[in-house]
């Protein structure tokens, strides 16, 4: 979803470190001039599963947090190291494949209620823009779409660095995350408490620990 950064970490293998060295532009400065080096990271790269997590996190009964996990989906990442705002993302994540440790409670995020996976198989998000926030952070917005119901929204980006692994793959990770209300996706059950509030909170925390990989070139 995004590699952009001042920083290039060290390798377990020889590897050239390479990274952009930018810094927020102020208001009426020049645009902040990226690394050439950065240039090098431009190309196709796919998130690695194994690695990786895209996962939320929720309130239940207004004490408590739940986290979750998505295990099945897809991805295809664009980077332009000389511009990054060509950069791209998309993401298509299989609903049914959600994991929050508790099968009862995941088949009734997958029924009707929540995702009505039978219906809207498919949670899509993609990338609109990217822009530099300063430092090695980042903010993508794009739009989500769940239930058939698409709206925009902003990830804030931390880039973590690159390397190239034992078994020759490059790598470059990142953290991203963001708040949405999941009632704008058509996510409204709910139980009311008897103390006051609801059983699950309509804000929701999405949050991805990502690792991706450099793909192989096309021939």
């Amino acid at each position: 979803m995004g590699f952009f950064s001042r920083r290039h970490s060290a390798t377990t293998e020889s590897s050239p470190a390479v990274g952009p060295r930018t810094a927020p532009a102020a208001p009426g400065a020049a645009a902040a001039v990226l690394d050439p080096a950065l240039a090098a990271l431009t190309g196709h790269w796919t998130i690695d599963r194994p690695h990786s997590r895209i996962g939320f996190s929720v309130r239940h009964a207004m004490v408590t947090t739940v986290r979750g996990a998505f295990a099945d989906y897809r991805s295809a990442l664009y980077f332009d190291g000389e511009q990054p705002s060509r950069s791209r993302a998309e993401l298509v994540i299989q609903v049914a494949s959600v994991d929050t440790g508790v099968e009862q409670r995941d088949a009734h995020l997958v029924g009707a209620d929540f995702f009505d996976a039978n219906r809207y198989p498919e949670m899509v998000f993609r990338s609109t823009s990217t822009v530099h926030a300063g430092d090695d952070s980042y903010r993508m917005t794009g739009d989500l779409t769940i239930r058939n119901i698409t709206r925009p929204v902003e990830l804030d980006l931390t880039y973590l660095g690159s390397v190239v692994d034992p078994f020759g793959f490059e790598r470059a990770g990142f953290d991203g995350t963001t708040t949405i209300d999941r009632t704008e996706w058509g996510l409204v059950y709910n139980q009311r408490l008897e103390a006051g509030g609801t059983m699950v909170s309509e804000k929701i925390r999405l949050q991805f620990d990502i690792s991706a990989i450099r793909s192989a070139p096309v021939a």
